[in-house]
């Protein structure tokens, strides 16, 4: 097991499995994808309080959830470059990056829009809106960060410890509804006894939560390979690679 990891850490052989799995990615992505978006767009009854607007949380939900996963992702990549200093770690931080900041940005554009028919605003600075949004700026810190700085190796460990020190505001997300008073409507997938959500609205949300996961491997997998081939164009199996291609 730990060779296989050691082998997996290795950027040559990194790029290769992931430009094999890049295209059965791309089709489960797609299956998923379809599948959900049909189960909750169709499938689906309309809620008895919310009506057909309620639909957004097919994506609005998956999109906070990988808001977070992506950044304990990054969190978890942090440590190992300040442990091991294992560059491809190194790459899936500052890959990553711009995906969590994608979804989190979708998570709160989608939230408005559910928020202005449910509580008649646009925006409230709510507990969880507002942790939600300090998680973007931290998304937007560690790109900024990593562009700042030009010696990549340093910019990496300055990345990581900024991605260790925010993830601190991941709890505060999750548990934000319960801790303060709240607008935001607490858990109702993820509670310990039974989720109040039928059947028929909760299988569409979990496949689009797949899918959103899929997409994220997907589109990391194509980021890391070209930041791969940027820090790693003078190197021997790149250009061995130019000159296969």
């Amino acid at each position: 097991m730990f060779l296989w990891f050691h082998k997996l850490g290795s950027p040559p052989h990194f790029y290769r499995i992931a430009g094999r799995w890049i295209p059965w990615l791309l089709a489960i992505f797609a299956v998923l994808l379809l599948s959900g978006l049909y189960g909750g767009l169709f499938v689906a009854p309309p809620d008895y309080q919310q009506g057909e607007s309620y639909r957004i949380i097919f994506i609005h939900v998956p999109s906070a959830w990988m808001s977070l996963f992506i950044y304990v992702v990054m969190a978890f990549c942090g440590v190992v470059v300040l442990v091991w200093r294992m560059k491809l770690a190194e790459v899936v931080l500052i890959s990553s990056a711009p995906i969590g900041a994608s979804f989190t940005f979708l998570a709160l554009a989608t939230g408005s829009l559910w928020g202005k028919p449910m509580w008649g605003t646009w925006w409230v600075w709510d507990a969880r809106l507002t942790s939600e949004l300090i998680l973007l700026f931290l998304y937007l810190g560690v790109i900024g960060l990593h562009n700042a700085i030009d010696d990549k190796r340093i910019a990496s460990r300055a990345v990581a410890i900024l991605a260790i020190v925010g993830v601190v505001n991941i709890p505060i997300i999750h548990y934000s509804v319960e801790w303060w008073h709240s607008l935001h409507q607490g858990p109702t997938v993820t509670k310990f006894d039974k989720p109040s959500i039928h059947l028929s609205m909760l299988i569409p949300l979990l496949l689009m939560a797949l899918a959103f996961k899929v997409y994220y491997v997907l589109t990391l997998f194509q980021s890391s390979r070209a930041e791969l081939l940027k820090r790693e164009r003078n190197s021997k199996w790149v250009e061995e690679l130019s000159r296969g291609q």
